[in-house]
């Protein structure tokens, strides 16, 4: 008998509640290849009470038939594995539409903060977790624009830890990808006269805009266009955006400001 043979032999014999704790600690993949092995690991593996625990901790938001506080759930009849393959597969398509979504209102290479905010909104009803994000909205070929979206769905909707965020654009290697935030604000007075919109535009990596150095466009994410900030864009680097006209009713050099 083969070394190999005889270790998978040896673990077959394992305790029940024993070989569950150890499938526990596996991923997903790694489960479906322990299940490969032997029957034992096929049928153990395969088990609702593996496949229940994987299911609810992807997706807590999501009510279950099971739950008694979520009579109107769709009941789970096909079994908690092929359950956890159905609502992927349907998380998969609304990413996907949400993708859609945003390329479609960032064809400029840039995203005004009104569809930025129906992408948050439309992100935050489709239940995404984390595992989600990192799978279907964080994938390399994709734009920074999406990465944004994903990023701040994390943060501010799922309360995700930002060294986690971190840890996952990292893993799909984005965590340096850049974005250029730009944003207007209402311009002070100057002796009886408003001055022109004062404009700012900061270029952070995605990982940066999660540490101390990404706090300030962090908050003016977060808070918008409100109060003296009249408008806020997200760009691609290196791409020009529609300009914005000024509100001022006199230019700084005609009130002899300028250098």
């Amino acid at each position: 008998m083969k070394s190999t043979e005889r270790n998978i032999d040896i673990l077959s014999s394992l305790p029940v509640d024993v070989a569950l704790k150890i499938v526990s600690f596996l991923k997903v993949l790694d489960i479906c290849a322990l299940g490969s092995c032997s029957r034992f690991w096929r049928e153990l593996c395969g088990s609702d009470s593996i496949w229940e625990s994987l299911t609810r901790q992807r997706w807590p938001p999501i009510p279950y038939a099971t739950d008694s506080s979520s009579p109107a759930s769709p009941p789970i009849i096909e079994g908690w594995r092929r359950s956890y393959i159905r609502i992927q597969r349907e998380m998969r398509g609304k990413a996907s539409s949400l993708i859609r979504f945003v390329e479609h209102c960032s064809q400029s290479e840039s995203l005004e903060f009104g569809d930025f905010n129906k992408a948050i909104v439309e992100v935050a009803s489709m239940k995404l977790g984390l595992r989600d994000v990192q799978m279907f909205l964080f994938k390399p070929e994709l734009s920074v624009l999406i990465y944004l979206v994903g990023l701040y769905h994390c943060i501010y909707c799922l309360n995700v830890l930002g060294e986690q965020v971190i840890d996952a654009l990292m893993s799909c290697n984005i965590s340096e990808r850049k974005l250029c935030v730009k944003w207007w604000k209402l311009g002070r007075w100057f002796h009886g006269f408003r001055m022109r919109d004062e404009s700012h535009s900061r270029t952070v990596t995605l990982a940066d805009l999660l540490k101390e150095e990404g706090n300030e466009v962090l908050k003016v994410i977060r808070r918008g266009p409100i109060h003296e900030v009249l408008r806020v864009e997200f760009a691609i680097p290196n791409t020009a955006s529609a300009p914005w006209p000024c509100q001022s009713s006199l230019r700084q050099d005609q009130l002899g400001l300028h250098n």
